[in-house]
């Protein structure tokens, strides 16, 4: 990890009245050791997590992941800024709900703006090097590959080696070793890259008894991230991650600092958040 990463601060909020504060500092605590501990060296962010008690709480350089219960998207379109550039996360309040809150955690911190991609050799028959976007926690995101801290349940990521071009005995793939070799796809996950020759983007996905490749198309520059047309294209990746179907909303765009107290920003967050979930 580089001592020079600016340090990022995230909050944690809740907005379900089923998720009291005690428990979320707990969640928030052990999102904090993960980020330094875990990711932090295998990745190079530096971040603070820290519990809020409202959304009006919450100071207007932080990244928000907002806890709710009316969180129902089906077709994974939910990617966006708030008015002000900041990258924002939505989870749905469940039994599992720290592990989503994990996921975009990691996600978050690793590509802000959804668009970094590494290279390597293609998964698939006929394909050479192509450009696979970052999505630390796809690969691996079902709750059964997930590790605990502090006793809250939080997400698997892979490392920077998934993407070498041969497996090496004894490197780490992911933190927890469930994937064990080279941009291996494990049940339940997924993989999406981008093949310069046809400038179509392909995933590998884990959704059922088998892998299989799909041909997702071409992606528009205009039509927003990478990470939000990937996620357009791949609901079931919002009904596997965590028990009783719990989804997420990942933000991904520039980042920006507000010139404002953080009840206008709340305000204008929330009506914001209330359109997304009224167009589910």
């Amino acid at each position: 990890m580089s001592n020079h990463s600016p340090l990022q601060h995230l909050a944690l909020v809740s907005e379900s009245p089923g998720l009291g504060f005690a428990e979320l500092a707990r969640v928030s605590a052990a999102l904090q050791k993960q980020a330094m501990r875990d990711i932090g060296p295998a990745w190079g962010p530096r971040a603070t997590v820290d519990s809020f008690a409202t959304l009006e709480d919450v100071p207007i350089d932080y990244w928000p992941i907002i806890i709710r219960d009316d969180i129902e998207v089906n077709d994974a379109s939910g990617i966006h800024l708030d008015n002000s550039g900041h990258p924002f996360a939505l989870a749905q309040f469940s039994k599992g709900w720290s592990l989503t809150a994990s996921h975009e955690m990691a996600e978050m911190l690793c590509d802000p703006l959804g668009n970094t991609v590494r290279a390597g050799p293609s998964p698939m028959p006929g394909q050479q090097r192509v450009e696979f976007l970052v999505e630390v926690c796809d690969p691996s995101e079902a709750a059964e590959f997930a590790y605990s801290v502090n006793g809250v349940l939080v997400s698997d990521f892979y490392t920077p080696h998934y993407f070498d071009p041969k497996p090496v005995v004894g490197v780490r793939y992911s933190f927890t070793g469930a994937i064990n070799k080279p941009r291996q796809v494990l049940r339940g996950g997924y993989l999406s890259w981008h093949d310069p020759v046809t400038d179509h983007w392909f995933q590998q996905t884990f959704f059922g008894a088998a892998p299989e490749f799909r041909d997702l198309g071409v992606l528009a520059q205009s039509a927003g991230s990478i990470r939000r047309q990937i996620y357009q294209r791949t609901p079931k990746a919002f009904t596997t991650r965590v028990p009783q179907g719990s989804m997420a909303l990942m933000a991904s765009g520039g980042i920006g600092m507000a010139s404002e107290s953080g009840g206008p920003r709340a305000q204008r967050l929330r009506a914001h958040i209330d359109t997304l979930v009224a167009k589910k």
